[in-house]
């Protein structure tokens, strides 16, 4: 299993385990509940309390992807990778804008270009907060849409320049 990263002496990355499941459930579960509670009805939202992301993201797991928490001495960030697929990239709302989804996209595009692999992701496409940063830190859409909803798509970013 992969070893923590310090950040400073404050933050760190850690992999998601049964010991911190809880954590990266919670998290993913209210950064969820609030990026979609504009266009999904409130029965669907709450459907997706931490119980429910945490079966989300053990699931994942078992198919392979890997998830990381961001501690900042709480745990305030996650996301997840399957090779070079970077997903589930929440920071609580309370926290975001702090620069730790940055932080946390970074190491995962790390790890993903030490696979010799471009970093690429899905983002909805009415996600402008998600858009900003990932086309700040290089991404580029590539034109793949997928349908999502009568009145939502779905659309793919990969890194634009993979040797950064």
């Amino acid at each position: 299993m992969d070893d923590f990263i310090l950040i400073d002496a404050r933050k760190r990355i850690v992999p998601v385990t049964e010991k911190n499941i809880a954590d990266a459930a919670r998290i993913h579960s209210i950064s969820w509940q609030e990026s979609h509670r504009a266009f999904c009805n409130e029965a669907f939202i709450l459907k997706h309390d931490v119980e429910h992301q945490m079966e989300y993201i053990r699931e994942k797991i078992k198919n392979g992807s890997k998830f990381y928490l961001l501690y900042d001495k709480e745990p305030v960030a996650v996301v997840s990778i399957n090779e070079g697929l970077i997903e589930d990239l929440y920071v609580l709302p309370s926290q975001q804008n702090k620069g730790y989804g940055t932080q946390l996209l970074g190491y995962v595009v790390a790890k993903i270009q030490k696979l010799g692999l471009i970093p690429s992701l899905w983002i909805l496409e009415n996600n402008k907060g998600a858009e900003r940063l990932y086309l700040r830190q290089g991404f580029v859409h590539t034109g793949n849409r997928n349908h999502i909803t009568g009145k939502l798509d779905e659309v793919e970013y990969i890194l634009r320049d993979s040797g950064r």
